[in-house]
C-alpha cells in the first residue's frame, strides 16, 4: 500500500501561522500548533516514517483526489515508510495561507506546498488540513489534497527568481523589514507581503506582486502600499542581480523613483539597495546594500540558476 506525494506534503503542513495579516497575540493553541508543524517538518526531511506518523491522530484520514484512503495511524506509518525508501532527496517548502478555529478542539488549515525532487522543477499542491486537540495536545485529522495547478509559459521567465520563496527578515535597532515571497497558482506570479517596523509598530505594509508580461517581454512588477501608494518596475537579470527601474506614486500624489536591486547571495541571503532615488524630482539619499536573511523554515525551494 503507498500513499500519494500529495498527500505526504500536504499532511506535513500542520498549522504554522495564524490567519493572514492578523496582528494580535497567538494564541497557545496557535503556539502549539506552531511547535507541531516544526518537529513535523525535521521528521519528514529526515525521512522518519515513525515520527512523522506519531504527528496524526489515532484515526487520522488521508483522502487522495482520486479517492484513495488510507485511515488510521498504523497504515499512515507503513505509507510513509515505503514513500522514504522511495523518494530520497527531495525538499519542501511550505506556505500555510489560512487558519480557521472551527471550536476550541477543532482547526481546519489550508495552504501550499511546494516540493522538489533532486533534478526535477518544483511542484505545487494546494491542501486542506484538519486539526483536533486530544488530551491537550494537537494531531492531524484529516487531509484532502486538490489537484495540482498547472505551470503557465509565464513560469519559465520567472523561475530564476524562485529562490525568493519564503520568509525574510532586515532588521537593526531601529526598524525592522519583514517579507514573504510566495507563488500565485499555476505560478502565474510570484507575490510579496512586506510591513515596515519602527520602535515596535508597523509603519507601512504592502503588496507587491511580479509577472511576466508578454507584450512588453520583460519581467514587471506592481506595488501598493498602505500609505496609499502605488507603483510599477521593470526587472532585469544581470547574472544572480535583479535591477529594478521603479516609478511610484505617493498617497501624496508627488512621483517617486529609483533602481533598486537585489542581489542573491545564498539559499538563505541576498542583498537589496535602491540607487538613483528622486522624489518630486528632488534627489534622495541611496539605501544599502542592506543584507536580508531568511527566517528559519522549511528548506527552500531552489537556488538560482547561475
Amino acid at each position: 500500500m503507498r500513499i500519494s506525494i500529495s498527500a505526504l506534503l500536504i499532511a506535513l503542513l500542520v498549522l504554522a501561522s495564524a490567519v493572514a495579516g492578523r496582528g494580535d497575540r497567538k494564541t497557545d493553541d496557535e503556539e502549539a500548533i506552531r511547535k507541531s508543524v516544526v518537529s513535523y517538518v525535521e521528521a519528514f526531511n529526515k525521512g522518519d516514517f515513525a515520527a512523522v506518523a506519531a504527528h496524526w491522530s489515532d484515526d487520522g484520514e488521508y483522502v487522495s483526489s482520486e479517492g484513495e484512503s488510507f485511515k488510521g495511524r498504523k497504515k499512515i506509518e507503513a505509507a510513509f515508510k515505503t514513500f522514504f525508501a522511495e523518494n530520497q532527496g527531495m525538499k519542501l517548502h511550505a506556505t500555510p495561507t489560512s487558519i480557521l478555529f472551527k471550536s476550541p478542539n477543532r482547526a481546519v488549515e489550508t495552504g501550499i506546498a511546494i516540493v522538489t525532487r533532486p533534478g526535477e522543477n518544483p511542484e505545487e499542491i494546494p491542501y486542506t488540513a484538519t486539526h483536533v486537540k486530544k488530551a491537550g495536545v494537537w494531531k492531524i485529522a484529516s487531509v484532502k489534497d486538490e489537484e495540482s495547478s498547472d505551470v503557465l509559459p509565464s513560469f519559465d521567465h520567472l523561475k530564476n527568481l524562485e529562490w525568493l520563496i519564503g520568509e525574510w527578515v532586515d532588521a537593526d535597532e531601529d526598524s525592522e523589514v519583514n517579507t514573504t515571497f510566495r507563488w500565485a497558482r499555476n505560478r502565474s506570479f510570484l507575490t510579496s507581503f512586506y510591513s515596515v517596523s519602527a520602535q515596535g509598530k508597523i509603519d507601512v505594509q504592502g503588496t507587491l506582486v511580479i509577472g511576466w508580461d508578454p507584450v512588453r517581454k520583460t519581467v514587471r512588477s506592481w506595488n501598493f502600499d498602505s500609505a496609499g501608494g502605488f507603483g510599477e518596475g521593470t526587472w532585469s537579470r544581470h547574472g544572480n542581480q535583479w535591477e529594478v527601474n521603479a516609478t511610484h506614486v505617493l498617497g501624496t500624489g508627488e512621483k517617486a523613483s529609483s533602481i533598486n536591486t537585489y542581489t542573491y547571495v545564498d539559499d538563505n541571503t541576498f542583498t537589496w539597495q535602491s540607487i538613483g532615488r528622486e522624489v518630486g524630482g528632488v534627489p534622495m539619499p541611496n539605501i544599502g546594500p542592506v543584507t536580508v536573511v531568511r527566517k528559519p523554515a522549511s528548506e527552500p525551494p531552489s537556488r538560482p540558476k547561475k
